[in-house]
């Protein structure tokens, strides 16, 4: 899922590294209808969120050369379920203030419209910011064991965010701004991992962050994950819908 900070220019030169979550659970069955799977010659490369039925919203640091397939209303990632709808990317339009580590979103346009069904929903996007010790929730089909092991299905681990006062001091030299949002699991080594990035951090019901990027270890409340604020970001993700 999301990339280590320390090792986000070796993902930038490098290209996107497939990821999972720690300490999660399998999500039930279609639970989580918005989640894709962005995956290069048939691996999975990413995570992100249908926001649109032609756009998915992601992170800037998962920019490619070439084109993604999307692929939406699977848990497994292996099994060739009726449920599943696969596209194409033809557009890539990172934030334009991408800078390697700030604004880390980017939204994806879709070759064609997806159809909505019990197993493929769009998610709102929250416009509030996140309040602290807010419980949310994170998915993604990332590194389940921060070394390399893949789940057989989508995981989903509960998180609780922080102050951005707390995750500056926690983070220390690495800056943390107001265009980011800082959570944790409830236990120590648990939350998303190197490859789980651009998957959703989701509040009430909504998409409120896009996982940007964590620690060395996967989890560490010392280094705490951090998301890309969806709501700092509300007008310009209306203006790319909109234009396109």
């Amino acid at each position: 899922m999301a990339v280590s900070f320390l090792l986000l220019l070796v993902f930038v030169l490098n290209g996107a590294d497939g990821s999972h979550i720690v300490g999660g659970r399998d999500a039930a069955p279609h639970s989580r209808p918005y989640m894709a799977s962005l995956q290069v010659r048939g691996r999975h490369n990413c995570g992100a969120a249908l926001v649109k039925d032609d756009f998915v919203l992601t992170a800037a640091h998962c920019k490619i050369r070439g084109s993604y397939t999307v692929v939406l209303g699977v848990d497994s990632l292996t099994a060739n379920a009726s449920t599943k709808q696969e596209f194409r990317t033809v557009r890539s339009i990172p934030h334009p203030g991408y800078d390697g580590h700030a604004n880390d979103i980017m939204l994806l346009k879709l070759n064609a419209s997806a159809q909505l069904t019990a197993a493929v929903q769009l998610i709102s996007l929250k416009t509030s910011r996140v309040t602290t010790g807010s419980r949310c929730l994170t998915a993604g089909w990332g590194d389940i064991a921060d070394d390399r092991t893949e789940p057989t299905t989508l995981q989903e681990v509960n998180v609780t965010t922080l102050s951005r006062r707390t995750c500056r001091r926690r983070w220390g030299s690495v800056p943390v701004t107001r265009s980011m949002v800082c959570g944790v699991g409830a236990r120590v080594f648990q939350g998303f991992c190197s490859g789980d990035s651009g998957g959703p951090l989701v509040c009430d019901g909504a998409a409120a962050g896009v996982v940007s990027f964590s620690g060395r270890r996967c989890g560490d409340p010392r280094t705490p994950d951090v998301y890309s604020s969806v709501s700092s970001f509300r007008d310009w993700i209306k203006e790319v819908l909109n234009s396109n």
